[in-house]
């Protein structure tokens, strides 16, 4: 019976600035996204039938999961038969601002078009990519990217360093729609640096951080705690959160980052130190 799998890398956002609302409700953005060493793991195999399944209980495997809905729109495009089983196994958290779901669907998309040999190409993937949400398509070339427009216009970034990080996510998500609706009437918070942070490789700017840590001040206090600390070059809130992030100083010092991380914000918070890739993740 033919089984193939593919991984599926988790993102973080190096910069995110949101430019304004668009006519048609989206918000017209510029970011710059980058792979993680971080993935969730989709397995196709042959089957009678078309089925999904996740080892996460807490994630839903109806219609509102990414992976089914791609699986739904490859077999409407092509007119294939549906008959394989499909199973994701999730590493990463879910509702955390690193892409989860989005790189979910866009492995979907891959591993279908490459099981029933259909090859699509690039430009056809990436209009039914689109069609799913906007962070759908940076995730079907793999690699660091400029996304613009609301997300779906794609550039290949000139982006070749291996920056070590450590991510945490707290136990609550944010609702990106939530972000974005309130990013125009939001205001900084006092004690709080937003500005640009400048690295030798680029810079860490995140325009939702001002909305989502009005909200949940946990998410600023931390941020500036993770800046103040020896191991940390710099440290930012990916996406629309929940998930910060420190860019280290040297591959090996986050798990005594975590540990403080932890003493100070909870013994709940989730921790990982990865690497951020200019190429393909995994």
């Amino acid at each position: 019976m033919a089984m193939i799998e593919t991984l599926a890398p988790a993102k973080i956002n190096l910069t995110l600035r949101v430019l304004g609302k668009r006519a048609d409700g989206f918000h017209e953005i510029e970011t710059l996204i980058v792979p993680l060493g971080l993935a969730d793991r989709l397995t196709i195999e042959e089957a009678d039938g078309w089925s999904f399944s996740c080892d996460d209980p807490t994630v839903p495997e109806g219609e509102e999961n990414l992976v089914v809905r791609a699986a739904r729109r490859f077999f409407a495009e092509t007119g294939v038969k549906e008959s394989v089983r499909m199973r994701l196994t999730k590493t990463i958290p879910h509702g955390a601002g690193l892409g989860g779901g989005s790189s979910d669907a866009a492995a979907a998309l891959r591993i279908l078009d490459g099981f029933y040999g259909t090859r699509l190409g690039r430009e056809r993937m990436m209009q039914m990519a689109a069609e799913l949400g906007s962070d759908v398509p940076v995730f079907v070339d793999g690699g660091a990217a400029w996304c613009r427009g609301r997300g779906e216009i794609v550039e290949r970034a000139d982006f070749t360093a291996r920056v070590p990080v450590l991510l945490l996510k707290p136990e609550f998500g944010v609702p990106t729609p939530w972000a974005y609706k309130h990013w125009k009437d939001s205001r900084p918070l006092q004690g709080v640096r937003y500005e640009a942070q400048l690295l030798p490789w680029g810079r860490l700017a995140n325009d939702l951080e001002r909305p989502v840590f009005e909200k949940y001040l946990a998410l600023g206090a931390m941020k500036e705690w993770l800046r103040r600390q020896p191991e940390a070059a710099g440290a930012l809130m990916s996406g629309s959160g929940s998930t910060m992030f420190a860019v280290l100083r040297g591959a090996g010092l986050g798990e005594t980052l975590a540990v403080r991380a932890r003493e100070m914000f909870g013994k709940a918070l989730w921790t990982l130190e990865t690497v951020a890739f200019g190429r393909q993740a995994i």
